[in-house]
């Protein structure tokens, strides 16, 4: 912002001095850096969250009361399709991600309700 002089128009008539902003009103030079920062991270958001959606759409299936989470890999196994502890403990230790259904409480011991 600036004090502008008075002058003579061409008609002849005077114009008073007056503060005249000289900075164009549309787009502000201070802003640019964050505009500039801020459309970055929101481009980099987008390509993280479309990333992570389609690792997790890999094991999604349609059901029919819903969208529920399987691997295609793993058994679906519950306590009693085994007949003992033992039975039920050795196919957990083989593969503890898949067969953590087995594990209700989180202790490690599978089926601890059979004998």
């Amino acid at each position: 912002m600036g004090y502008r002089k008075g002058y003579y128009r061409k008609d002849g008539t005077y114009v008073q001095g007056h503060y005249a902003n000289n900075r164009s009103k549309s787009f502000s030079n201070k802003n640019n850096g964050c505009i500039l920062l801020i459309l970055v991270f929101i481009a980099f958001s987008a390509i993280i969250s479309c990333s992570e959606s389609s690792e997790s759409t890999d094991n999604v299936t349609n059901s029919g009361s819903g969208l529920s989470t399987t691997n295609s890999n793993c058994p679906t196994k519950t306590c009693p399709d085994f007949k003992t502890q033992a039975e039920a403990q050795a196919a957990y230790n083989s593969n503890p991600k898949c067969y953590k259904k087995l594990d209700h409480d989180g202790n490690g011991k599978a089926c601890e309700s059979l004998k």
